[in-house]
């Protein structure tokens, strides 16, 4: 696929520490619980920590329990793209920042959450940065 940031693997691993390498750009997942934005409850806007794309914003944020940061829907419907996975023998559904390509995580559907959607963007909070609003 073609992006608007289009990197080598060496400019990647050069700004990306390991971790974000490995969830960023090889689809990778942080561990549960454990990530910068599982809890927090600080206004303003997520941005792909690759590339700077605005992604979700905190009004969509809700406490879904699952260990990782959660959205009800991305901040413009165009922000991300989404790609079926089926690598844990599974149907799920990835979401990427379409303005790079990097992985964020995955979406899933009608598990009942109280959410205007129905959807749950279970998103890995290294792929992240907050900016607060002012």
């Amino acid at each position: 696929m073609s992006y608007e940031v289009q990197k080598s693997d060496a400019e990647w691993r050069s700004e990306l520490s390991p971790e974000e390498y490995h969830v960023l750009r090889e689809a990778g997942t942080e561990r549960p619980f454990v990530g910068e934005y599982t809890d927090t409850k600080a206004v303003g806007v997520y941005s792909c920590r690759a590339c700077g794309a605005e992604l979700f914003s905190s009004e969509t944020k809700f406490e879904s329990h699952c260990g990782w940061p959660s959205y009800y829907a991305p901040l413009a419907g165009d922000s991300v793209e989404y790609l079926e996975d089926s690598s844990l023998g599974m149907r799920r559904v990835e979401v990427r920042c379409k303005k790079c390509g990097s992985h964020l995580g995955h979406v899933f559907d009608g598990e009942g959450y109280d959410t205007p959607t129905d959807q749950r963007y279970c998103i890995n909070s290294i792929s992240l940065r907050l900016k607060p609003a002012e």
